[in-house]
């Protein structure tokens, strides 16, 4: 039995990044549907951070970079600042998606930001990534301008925050059932083999009223 889930990321978001190794694992150990979805950490007007600020480096010695080494990513804090915007680059995922490249796409924009220093909230660069995945240009440029596209991730933002119920990411959601934070392939596996067992005695109890 397949199992959906869904990963609200956002591109600056570091911890989104490293949640990436488990999600592979997941999907390479179980029978799973893995989307994209966008979270938008600090929309317009909100302040996005900026790195020679307290805040930044601190989570980074604290956390970012522990947890980068102990999963074997390599990365370090971006120099930009302010941080960039990603409502653009959800738009060009959008695309991205239609055309069954989103975990191509996610992985470029990552790397762009966080191993190459590169400001992915700029056209230029959000082109390039996409263009670098297999993307179209002309269709990516498009995409940077349709506000059929920028209601439509501004809907998405909407859907995380309201129906969902996120207010910070990575958030995965298995079924339904959202895991906060940074979860482990081990807790994941833990909480799709539940689920298979869940269905799996549905399916049976099913069955077995239909025969009697």
């Amino acid at each position: 039995m397949t199992t959906q889930i869904d990963v609200f990321v956002d591109y600056v978001c570091p911890f989104c990044f490293l949640v990436e190794p488990a999600i592979e694992e997941v999907k390479r150990d179980r029978d799973v549907n893995v989307t994209i979805r966008p979270f938008e950490l600090r929309p317009a007007p909100v302040p996005t951070l900026r790195p020679e600020d307290e805040y930044l480096p601190r989570v980074w010695q604290q956390s970012v970079y522990p947890m980068a080494e102990r999963v074997g990513v390599p990365m370090a804090l971006p120099s930009i600042s302010p941080q960039p915007r990603t409502e653009k680059a959800f738009m060009v995922l959008q695309l991205a998606q239609e055309q069954g490249l989103a975990q191509e796409y996610t992985e470029a924009m990552f790397a762009a930001f966080f191993q190459q220093d590169r400001n992915i909230g700029l056209d230029e660069v959000i082109i390039d990534v996409a263009t670098s995945v297999g993307l179209e240009q002309t269709e990516v440029e498009e995409a940077l301008s349709s506000e059929q596209r920028r209601q439509r991730q501004r809907a998405d933002h909407d859907y995380a925050v309201g129906t969902v119920g996120l207010d910070v990411v990575p958030g995965v959601v298995v079924e339904g059932q959202v895991l906060r934070g940074v979860p482990s392939a081990r807790r994941l596996k833990k909480v799709i083999d539940q689920l298979t067992d869940q269905k799996t005695e549905h399916t049976e109890a099913t069955r077995s009223e239909a025969r009697s």
